[in-house]
């Protein structure tokens, strides 16, 4: 049996982070990197994954890459999986983190043009979805199959606590402006989280048997510096009375993907301050 301790070593395991160079995206390679595995940031921006890879390595001694792909395209993951093992002989964990969301800043929520459900336009909806779960679909249908022939792995997809609840769109409303010209938290985001949970359970069963294990995580809100009146409305949505802050799903993260959770498959794991109990 191993000791608890080595149930969470990733020593040589290959993880690949899509949005790896997002805020959460860094902190999902962090973690993995600090428990000895190696991160494979996957962005659009090579430059950008570049310099988290280097970061990573730095920091933590361990071999890290940096890979530029749009995981919307087959040809592209089909790159992406073979530059993986072209470098490392193998890949072992997938986390499924890319997802287009519109970032609450000090002045609000950022503009999208057309937000609200009434004008979201069809090309919006569908770039959204293209990134949230097409990519998740064809990362996953292409990782996961190679991990499933060499013997095993684990898929990890980011969700969130609006999987499970409805944005309450009184957090983003600025005063002084007219219902129809405020802006809202998108409806894609809201299905991409939703859908993340179904294509968890799907994955779930499909390779059980070769070894794979898949589950999601649904966090929180994160503190960065957004608006004060946000943070002040949506903490008072959360039991524990604050957001999360950026390092504390890194944990939850090494634990989902290392053989500490080698009986978790299929589920949910919720960390929101406990928002979706009210």
């Amino acid at each position: 049996m191993k000791s608890v301790k080595d149930m969470f070593d990733l020593t040589g395991k290959v993880a690949v982070i899509t949005g790896g160079a997002g805020m959460l995206g860094q902190k999902h390679a962090e973690a993995i990197g600090e428990f000895s595995g190696i991160p494979v940031i996957v962005d659009i921006n090579q430059e950008r994954c570049d310099e988290v890879a280097e970061k990573i390595s730095q920091q933590f001694g361990v071999r890290s890459l940096g890979v530029d792909a749009d995981i919307t395209k087959q040809e592209n993951v089909d790159a992406l999986q073979a530059k993986i093992l072209d470098e490392f002989g193998q890949v072992d964990i997938l986390i499924n983190n890319a997802a287009n969301n519109p970032a609450v800043g000090s002045a609000g929520l950022d503009g999208v043009n057309g937000s609200r459900l009434e004008a979201f336009s069809l090309e919006n909806w569908n770039q959204d979805i293209a990134v949230g779960l097409t990519g998740s679909f064809l990362c996953s249908r292409t990782l996961g199959a190679t991990m499933a022939k060499n013997g095993g792995g684990v898929i990890l997809n980011i969700a969130s606590d609006l999987a499970l609840i409805s944005p309450d769109q009184r957090l983003y409303q600025q005063p002084g402006l007219a219902k129809k010209a405020q802006t809202v938290k998108p409806v894609t985001y809201s299905v991409v989280k939703s859908g993340l949970i179904g294509l968890t359970r799907y994955l779930a069963t499909y390779w059980v048997e070769e070894g794979v294990r898949c589950n999601a995580l649904s966090p929180g809100g994160v503190y960065i510096d957004q608006q004060d009146s946000f943070v002040h409305h949506l903490s008072q949505l959360i039991p524990m009375n604050r957001m999360a802050h950026k390092d504390e799903y890194k944990a939850a993260v090494v634990f989902m993907v290392s053989d500490a959770s080698s009986y978790m498959n299929g589920s949910n794991l919720v960390i929101d301050g406990g928002r979706t109990v009210w």
